[in-house]
């Protein structure tokens, strides 16, 4: 035995030098971590699959293979390198730009610094320079949204995509001109390819890019996220989502934004399986209703009011394969997972922020729900559920306890707390701002700011944020629970609920409303509908609601309450 052990130490110190065990730097089971690898890696295993599929802006259709695609993201990314740019901004619609800039932008060793292209001039400049970008990439279409930052900037180089599908000649534009440029770079350097550039980041905690909340009520937060946790919340989606499957290959459309959390690591996730991204320059329904019917789409994610909006377009039919739909943003009602399912479009309810990569939980669809009535099994689906596989279990805790202290609430689904979590899928923190990044990690947990109830099957299931719970006299109302309510009015479209004041209650619930497309309505209608056939509480009753053309809502479809509780003000006022 003494000899086998003499022998094992000797093999060691060939492979780790005159340690007596491998260092860490030699291990030959570890790799850092980065969902950058995706790229050149599908492109290894299929070259000719197709990657992408676009309309173009000049109405074109563009097909890439994942060979083109990794060439393409190769060339920026050396570009960039040459150039030596660390902090890249993009403005861009859902394109392969984008898409490309996400990769090459990584595999440069440089920081990703995606912005909402809703957002106004102002808070654009105020990202870009918040983010210390060097060089911009920007959508033709959004070059105007530059004016301000680039008078302020005037240094700052622009990369223009024009979205077209040529790729070389005189029709090409800069974005692809500076492709060629790092391409040609590559060769001129020693032709090292993706060798030469960083799939595998040098530290896995080191920032991969800044994901800016949407800002509605104060200065965007730049949210810093690392290529370890990308990684594994993207691993995480293709689990959760369904992303690799064997009866074919995904056909994943892009309606949700590549800019809002990073496209919640969906970017990465349909890589990693080598499937088809269909890029979508923008919502547009009938469009959509096209790609699902002919392109035969498999996925897409979206926000409830996109999917309302959705199954009520004039071109939905139940489709003849199912379509798998990730629905987030902000809690869905049973109401409008029951019209999904009836369209064929199949509902994967996840929850998150963009402080977790987006996603981080999922309401876990259990067969035994199978045998229960069907109103209570599209309410249990509208539960957000359980933490994902990447992460620890989401809790619920006690917010009447001083900051620092985690209690957890009772599960009894009764009991009101604050979900929080722990785990791989929380983002480093705030880029310059350790007072809120503080506060974001009080008690070594992740605040959510949404009040939620724990079941004693171990789900959980959001009441509302804590700014929008409504105490009417004594009574804790939920907006999202009374809005789940309303929608079920045969004529309502959506519904959005904030409080006014009231002199006896304290306050009390008001709701705005719209209807569905050739309906009309007045809100006295839909009083007394939720009095008398609703199963509406009483004490949770809108004495006020508004019929209105439209909701407003953040580029991710979440209602804007803070400008309805603007237009309750104002109607106060007036």
């Amino acid at each position: 035995m003494s000899g086998v052990k003499s022998r094992l130490s000797g093999l060691l110190g060939h492979i780790g030098g005159a340690s007596s065990s491998p260092t860490f730097e030699h291990r030959i089971n570890h790799h850092t971590l980065s969902p950058t690898f995706f790229l050149p890696r599908a492109a290894a295993i299929e070259p000719n699959a197709e990657a992408i599929y676009h309309v173009t802006a000049n109405n074109k259709v563009l097909r890439r293979t994942y060979g083109e695609t990794a060439d393409r993201a190769r060339g920026l990314a050396y570009y960039i390198k040459k150039h030596g740019f660390t902090r890249v901004g993009i403005l861009c619609p859902n394109t392969p730009a984008f898409l490309e800039s996400i990769f090459a932008i990584a595999a440069a060793a440089a920081v990703n610094v995606a912005v909402n292209y809703r957002l106004k001039q102002e808070d654009i400049a105020y990202i870009f320079d918040h983010g210390d970008a060097q060089v911009i990439i920007v959508d033709a279409e959004f070059v105007p949204l530059l004016e301000t930052y680039r008078s302020q900037h005037p240094h700052i180089p622009i990369i223009v995509d024009t979205d077209i599908d040529a790729t070389e000649g005189e029709l090409t534009g800069p974005f692809d001109h500076a492709v060629l440029e790092g391409l040609r770079h590559d060769l001129e350097t020693g032709a090292q390819g993706w060798q030469g550039l960083e799939t595998q980041a040098v530290d896995e905690e080191s920032t991969l890019a800044l994901a800016y909340t949407s800002g509605t009520t104060a200065r965007p937060k730049g949210v810093e996220f690392s290529h370890r946790g990308a990684y594994l919340a993207t691993l995480a989606n293709v689990i959760e989502s369904g992303l690799n499957y064997d009866n074919g290959r995904a056909r994943y459309l892009w309606t949700l934004p590549m800019f809002h959390a990073m496209g919640w690591t969906f970017p990465w996730a349909v890589t990693a399986v080598r499937g088809t991204h269909y890029c979508l320059r923008k919502i547009d329904y009938p469009e959509i209703w096209r790609l699902l019917k002919e392109e035969h789409i498999t996925h897409f994610n979206a926000a409830p009011t996109v999917n309302t909006l959705l199954c009520n377009a004039k071109e939905a039919e139940k489709l003849p394969e199912p379509v798998r739909v990730t629905v987030a943003a902000s809690p869905p009602t049973p109401h409008l997972f029951e019209q999904m399912t009836n369209l064929n479009l199949h509902p994967v309810h996840v929850y998150g922020m963009t402080e977790t990569y987006g996603p981080i939980t999922k309401g876990y669809h259990l067969p035994e729900w199978d045998t229960i009535d069907l109103k209570e099994k599209y309410k249990k689906m509208a539960r957000q559920g359980h933490g994902f596989i990447t992460s620890l279990p989401a809790r619920v805790i006690k917010t009447e306890v001083p900051e620092g202290i985690i209690a957890d609430v009772r599960r009894d689904g009764q009991e009101i707390g604050e979900i929080v979590f722990v785990g791989n899928i929380c983002a480093r923190g705030y880029y310059k701002d350790p007072e809120a990044t503080r506060k974001l990690f009080a008690g070594g947990v992740l605040h959510s700011g949404d009040l939620a109830v724990w079941h004693p099957d171990g789900a959980i299931q959001i009441l509302d944020r804590a700014k929008d719970i409504i105490i009417s006299g004594g009574e804790n109302i939920s907006s999202v629970a009374l809005e789940s309510m309303l929608v079920t009015h045969p004529d309502i479209l959506e519904a959005g609920v904030v409080s006014v004041p009231d002199s006896h209650w304290g306050e009390r619930p008001k709701a705005f409303v719209t209807v569905k497309p050739g309906k009309s309505l007045e809100g006295s209608e839909v009083i007394t509908w939720a009095r008398n056939a609703s199963g509406i509480s009483k004490f949770m009753i809108p004495r006020e609601v508004e019929v209105v053309p439209e909701l407003p809502k953040t580029s991710t479809g979440k209602i804007r309450k803070n400008i309805l509780r603007d237009w309750v003000k104002g109607r106060t006022e007036a």
